[in-house]
């Protein structure tokens, strides 16, 4: 009996994810029900969750990379009670909590944000980095859930999966469960055209369990779950072998239903197929949801149970207690007490940064993250050191992430990390390789998650290791994406304030550009506006009575600007930093007018990188003084005067133009 319902009900999702496509004109049918058995059997029977609180903190956690599928995640939600009737017919549509791909910050249910396909695995990867290391802080009564991902053809094609897999595997990921649906059709055809991966070698060489089914036989489906759950020492991969667009009426296994919905005429003949009345949209009887709800009292009873133990913990004053409470507190009222530096010592930011790390390593209990395998040139071998490498089985507690030469699956991980909530996540590599990690950046700033990204050697500075290393186009790169605060701080006193700045935001990501080469420590007597300053993204560093000219500058050349300024003397200049631009762009006009009054026109702005964004500061009758070409591989001091990058240079320049 409970088999025939089973079947009935996913036949009806299938009806709600052919119905929703076609209204909406738009969307994934063909892979969404090729998955449509496996998902209907992992929320009916085995995914842990709250009915009544989709943000319970013990849940399993479930992402669909496959974020094209979106309309079967919305139908087992609808089922779920999370979202209505009204929710999948607004499919796709402006203002709906529905969109075309999920978005956790939208829609109920939804762990993360997915769509650039091997993303969602890599997240699913953090969050079980992070229920791993929550459980070894908090016990198994507080924290003890799995994490699930479903995977397509395309997730796997692309390289931030399989990275993300290797480290899964290397971290002994027991508690991570990915279903791969093979259903062996891509949008432009046979995936056999462009893939002749051995998937289950492949994953069994990451140290993987791997467990092939027909992902349309239920019994296997759960024996498979089953087995999976039991497996501690390793992630488990199952490879469900599907049928694209399983139980249409003429289009089984065509790649035009990877991206377009069915015809009318396709869906009626299938829905005659399947059971269902032809002549009804959005099909969803009482007695497939009280069935598909059948453990829903239990599973709201699991939740109390789990918040009288919390209860009971809470009351105690115990280290366990304590730490709940911190990764529950806001990130703005930590005492992160850095250090201070000393005024005119030479330091590079890079090493003020470790130096602050040092500390928050102790400040910080939640803090975990990891290099690109720079651990040297990032200033993390002692957060490793003292932090210990994570591993799932042989030290769970460990927070340092040893990433490898994998800056793209780092950032997506790190967003898993921060999307399960109670960790606090960093990741380092050079500026020139963010191009590498550039995506999961922008799923960083879509998702508003608060991940620090740290970028050393960012710029020409560099110096022997060449154009290949010598980043350009980057700083103002990252500046492009939308809601990512990029820091680039003169000094190691900017850096600890830049630093502080960016971890105590509750939402968006931040990113730390920090040198190579030392620069002078400002001093804090003479610039006691520094910390205040940062905190508005620019300042006036230096000013004179009535000034005639306003050099902007960031990172290492907000020296060059001061040393300029003096070479000028006795023009009256004022020298404005600007560690953060995002910063200050939200300040109140009245702050901008002040650092930047209207009436000084003769502007120029100053930073080793390209230009074109400053031409926003400087107006039409300001300069901006750059690097528009690839370096060159020399020490950074020749290059500084190859490239101009002098006081000297740069006053005459100036001068030149007032």
């Amino acid at each position: 009996m409970n088999d025939r319902i089973d079947h009935k009900a996913v036949n009806v999702v299938k009806g709600l994810i052919m119905d929703g496509t076609r209204k909406a004109d738009s969307g994934h049918p063909g892979g969404a029900m090729s998955s449509a058995d496996y998902l209907y059997i992992l929320f009916k029977d085995f995914l842990v969750f709250n009915p009544e609180d989709d943000q319970w903190f013990d849940r399993d956690r479930f992402v669909l990379s496959a974020g094209h599928e979106s309309m079967l995640l919305y139908s087992l939600l609808c089922m779920s009670g999370y979202l209505n009737m009204d929710d999948l017919k607004a499919f796709r549509q402006l203002g709906s909590r529905t969109p075309g791909h999920p978005e956790h910050h939208l829609t109920p249910g939804v762990e993360a944000t997915t769509g650039p396909l091997g993303q969602g695995l890599g997240m699913s990867v953090g969050m079980a980095v992070a229920e791993s290391f929550l459980r070894s802080r908090l016990g198994r009564e507080i924290c003890d859930h799995f994490t699930y991902a479903l995977v397509s053809d395309g997730d796997l094609q692309e390289p931030v999966a399989l990275g993300s897999a290797a480290l899964a595997g290397g971290w002994g990921l027991g508690r991570l469960i990915v279903y791969y649906d093979s259903n062996k059709i891509q949008l432009a055809g046979p995936t056999d055209r462009a893939d002749c991966s051995d998937y289950k070698k492949i994953f069994e060489a990451f140290c993987w369990q791997v467990i092939e089914i027909d992902g349309h036989d239920h019994h296997q489906i759960r024996k498979a779950l089953t087995a999976a759950r039991m497996e501690d020492q390793r992630p488990t991969l199952i490879i469900g072998h599907t049928v694209m667009a399983k139980g249409s009426a003429t289009l089984e296994g065509r790649e035009e239903t990877h991206g377009a919905p069915f015809s009318p005429e396709e869906i009626a003949k299938t829905k005659e197929a399947l059971g269902l009345p032809a002549d009804q949209e959005f099909f969803l009887p009482r007695d497939i949801v009280d069935h598909f709800q059948e453990r829903f009292s239990s599973l709201v009873a699991k939740a109390d149970k789990w918040e009288q133990r919390l209860d009971d913990m809470l009351r105690g004053s115990g280290e366990k207690a304590s730490f709940w409470k911190f990764i529950h507190s806001d990130p703005g009222s930590r005492v992160l007490d850095l250090p201070s530096f000393e005024a005119g010592k030479s330091i590079a930011t890079r090493k003020a940064f470790g130096s602050c790390l040092d500390v928050l390593m102790n400040r910080l209990p939640n803090l975990m993250g990891g290099s690109a395998d720079l651990d040297p040139s990032n200033q993390t071998v002692r957060f490793r050191e003292s932090a210990g490498l994570f591993h799932n089985i042989n030290n769970p507690s460990g927070r340092y992430l040893a990433f490898g030469v994998r800056e793209f699956p780092m950032g997506a991980i790190l967003n898993g990390l921060a999307l399960h909530k109670g960790i606090t996540c960093f990741g380092a590599t050079f500026l020139v390789f963010s191009d590498y990690e550039r995506n999961a950046l922008r799923m960083s700033a879509l998702q508003m998650l608060p991940v620090l990204h740290v970028f050393t050697h960012d710029s020409f500075y560099v110096g022997e290791d060449g154009p290949t290393h010598q980043p350009v186009e980057h700083i103002s790169s990252l500046r492009l994406i939308p809601d990512f605060f990029v820091f680039r701080p003169a000094d190691a006193l900017e850096t600890r304030f830049s630093l502080e700045l960016a971890l105590g935001r509750g939402t968006n990501p931040s990113a730390l550009l920090l040198t190579r080469q030392g620069v002078p420590v400002l001093d804090l007597e003479k610039y006691p506006q520094i910390a205040q300053g940062v905190s508005r993204g620019a300042y006036i560093l230096q000013d004179m009575q009535d000034p005639e000219i306003i050099i902007i500058a960031s990172g290492s050349e907000v020296h060059l600007a001061l040393e300029a300024a003096s070479l000028l003397a006795p023009a009256r200049i004022r020298v404005v930093s600007a560690p953060c631009l995002e910063l200050f762009e939200d300040q109140d006009d009245a702050y901008k007018k002040r650092v930047l009054p209207p009436g000084i026109s003769r502007r120029f702005a100053v930073e080793a990188g390209r230009g074109q964004l400053w031409y926003k500061y400087v107006g039409l009758e300001g300069h901006v003084y750059s690097l528009d070409r690839f370096g060159e591989s020399a020490p950074g001091k020749v290059l500084a005067q190859e490239f101009g990058f002098t006081a000297q240079k740069l006053a005459g320049f100036i001068q030149e133009r007032t």
